[in-house]
């Protein structure tokens, strides 16, 4: 499950209904997608997307998204240091950015319109929306893997946009069960 961090305010949540209100403050949609389907995390990728289609419909037409797809990442994809890069640095998009945590842990840091930055670590059976034009960037965990359901508006959408304001580097990209802190500057 999900861990929620209000660093500026060095609150941290476990719980999935208070993970869900906290977000939901900022815009952002949490949900904890249980019984987990019986397909393995090293499913090719049509299964996996078979077996969460009712959910992946739902979703679609919730949120206007017109495809999905699997992405697995791992410490042996080639010119991964170069793709986390494009993520890692605050940025924002012109579609949601939803994602289906399927194996794998990552860490969504969210800046906030009120300034505060939230981490949000995901593992599998998490799936978040951040919404369209909300500053956020991204890094995987100590594992350095994960695999994902992802859903686009639009595929041409989903170009990073970057705010050039630094926050991010005032965070260290590890996660929480990893010793996550603010760094100071």
């Amino acid at each position: 499950m999900a861990v929620l961090t209000i660093l500026n305010e060095n609150k941290t949540f476990k719980d999935a209904e208070e993970i869900t209100s906290a977000l939901a403050v900022h815009g952002i949609e949490y949900e904890r997608w249980k019984p987990a389907h019986p397909v393995a995390d090293n499913a090719p990728p049509e299964e996996i997307l078979s077996a969460y289609s009712s959910e992946i419909e739902a979703l679609k037409e919730r949120g206007g998204y017109v495809t999905a797809d699997v992405i697995d990442v791992n410490p042996a994809t080639p010119g991964l240091d170069e793709m986390l890069a494009k993520f890692n640095r605050e940025h924002w998009h012109d579609e949601d950015e939803v994602r289906f945590i399927i194996a794998g842990h990552g860490l969504f840091h969210i800046h906030t319109t009120s300034g505060a930055v939230l981490g949000i670590e995901v593992e599998a059976g998490d799936l978040i929306r951040v919404p369209r034009g909300t500053l956020h960037w991204f890094n995987l965990c100590a594992d350095r893997r994960i695999r994902t359901i992802r859903l686009f508006q639009d595929t041409a959408g989903w170009t990073p946009h970057y705010s050039e304001s630094r926050v991010d580097e005032n965070f260290q990209p590890v996660c929480f069960g990893m010793t996550h802190f603010a760094m100071t500057s």
